[in-house]
């Protein structure tokens, strides 16, 4: 047992190193393999209806294709001018609301604390920002560097669907020879375990992607109702982020707060400002209430701050491949700690009574 364990943690070491080394040319195997992954219910569907599946392989991927190409050509140039637009906007709001702020709280920490504590009030609130910009804009950068140092986006788009094709053709004969390398006194167990990872990972991609397009677009319907600066925007990027239990909430939320702040408190318009928070709000009531409950659900066994430090952790280490990856690492890693448990609780080491003996004593 101990052979076979140091065996195995020898190989993930290797599969580790291999990724963190090939990291920069992998993104399109590893994106074209989640494709797959995702598409294959679509061909199953499709063979059910009397499709084979080579057909059914072109219909999905030239139906994926098409649909990305006009993505590419009528959403991206647009979202691209309205992110450069909000970037170089960006400075100049928050030297307004470090100035707002300044000037509505100063006079009150002043008459409590002097003079000294206004100054360092404003200088403690261009570090935060600073530094709050700084790490987010290291963290984007690790994942660009790491997706795109060595693979443009010309051979992602081109590599990714050709990837996706032979997976997508050859998925079933792919899981039927993982199946057969599996001894026999072992493979219900295995096929119980891949079938949990499998639940996991569907009920948590697929529902959190519908989560993700609801409330990017009542964020996105309610800002631009509201008449907010760059609304449309802050909601979409809102709902993307919100793949990232809470992240996306937070980050439109401080994001909107702060537009808001310096397009209508100079003019006291305190409805406009109460409306942006009330957008967020309902749109977190109907996420926790109505929204995840439906589409997610709690079956999915990933916890919220597991699933925040896979994705941030795989991101900053892997680049785009680490967020393709974190998902399913974080759910076979959770269901094979859930399962140990269970063996654990089911030994006599835990239901004995009497002290079990972990090794022979030695004569």
């Amino acid at each position: 047992m101990r052979t076979r364990a140091i065996i195995g943690l020898l190989i993930l070491g290797v599969l580790v190193f291999l990724l963190y080394s090939l990291r920069e040319v992998m993104l399109p195997f590893v994106a074209g393999l989640a494709l797959a992954y995702l598409l294959d219910p679509l061909a199953d569907r499709l063979e059910r209806l009397g499709v084979g599946r080579l057909a059914a392989t072109l219909i999905i991927l030239a139906g994926f294709v098409v649909g990305l190409i006009m993505l590419l050509i009528i959403v991206v140039p647009l979202a691209a001018g309205q992110i450069a637009s909000l970037v170089n906007a960006l400075p100049g709001m928050v030297s307004k609301l470090q100035g707002i702020i300044v000037e509505r709280v100063g006079p009150v920490l002043q008459k409590i604390g002097g003079t000294d504590v206004v100054s360092e009030l404003q200088s403690s609130v261009g570090s935060l920002v600073g530094q709050g910009g700084t790490w987010f804009l290291a963290f984007l950068g690790s994942i660009w560097s790491g997706s795109q140092a060595l693979v443009s986006i010309a051979s992602l788009l081109v590599i990714t669907p050709v990837v996706a094709f032979y997976l997508l053709h050859d998925w079933d004969r792919m899981i039927a020879g993982l199946d057969g390398w599996v001894p026999p006194r072992h493979r219900d167990t295995t096929r119980r375990l891949a079938a949990e990872i499998d639940n996991a990972v569907t009920g948590f991609v697929r529902g959190q992607s519908l989560v993700c397009l609801i409330l990017g677009t009542f964020y996105a319907v309610g800002l631009f109702a509201v008449g907010l600066n760059f609304g449309v925007l802050i909601g979409l990027i809102s709902g993307f982020l919100t793949f990232i239990p809470f992240v996306g909430s937070l980050t439109g939320f401080l994001l909107s707060l702060g537009v808001a702040l310096v397009q209508w408190w100079p003019t006291g318009d305190w409805l406009h400002i109460g409306l942006t928070v009330g957008v967020f709000l309902v749109g977190q009531f109907l996420e926790g209430n109505v929204i995840s409950p439906k589409l997610v659900g709690d079956s999915v066994g990933l916890h919220p701050v597991w699933l925040m430090f896979a994705l941030l952790a795989f991101g900053t280490l892997f680049g785009f491949v680490g967020l393709l990856l974190a998902v399913p690492v974080a759910a076979s890693i959770g269901v094979v700690v859930r399962f140990g448990v269970e063996q654990y609780l089911q030994s006599r080491l835990y239901t004995s009574e009497e002290p079990v003996l972990l090794a022979e004593p030695e004569e």
